[in-house]
């Protein structure tokens, strides 16, 4: 993915209203992300803990997405699998997104979700860059480059949701 900046990011979002792109929290390291790494940039808001955020390029054109996740505590022992990346993580590691739908679906209060890896770090596991927290990857004979293949398959199935 190429880097993005604080307008990029803000410009990009289908399923909320230019003034709630305009206050949302954007990263403030975006200068550190690994880009190179990167499918999509995903993160959480730190001042509003059921919050976070997707920014992908999606036929040639940036695409964002305001989620919601609920905050209740998972037990330690529960184990749950991201739809994205199949990355599978203990407690509140993989957490059911919504978002809001686009349009006029969205107005009227419809949203799709999917179970994700609650830091938004999909690429970055599957690359090995990052290692859940006790959780883990089944070993697959896809390669790299088709796992990634599948992660942006899905993730686009999923954008597909929020305009039908």
């Amino acid at each position: 993915m190429r880097s993005l900046t604080e307008q990029d990011i803000r410009s990009s979002f289908v399923n909320c209203s230019k003034g709630e792109a305009k206050r949302l929290a954007i990263p403030r390291d975006l200068d550190e992300r690994p880009w190179a790494d990167l499918d999509f940039l995903g993160w959480r808001d730190p001042g509003a803990p059921d919050r976070s955020y997707l920014v992908t390029e999606r036929a040639g054109r940036l695409v964002g997405i305001a989620l919601r996740f609920p905050s209740s505590q998972r037990g330690f022992l529960h184990r749950s699998m991201c739809s994205l990346c199949l990355t599978t993580h203990p407690g509140n590691g993989v957490s059911l997104m919504t978002a809001r739908k686009a349009g006029a679906a969205g107005r009227e209060g419809n949203s799709v979700g999917i179970y994700m890896c609650t830091d938004l770090a999909c690429p970055l596991y599957i690359r090995g860059k990052k290692v859940p927290e006790a959780g883990g990857r089944f070993e697959e004979t896809l390669t790299t480059e088709q796992q990634l293949a599948r992660m942006t398959d899905n993730l686009s199935a999923f954008l597909d949701k929020l305009h039908a």
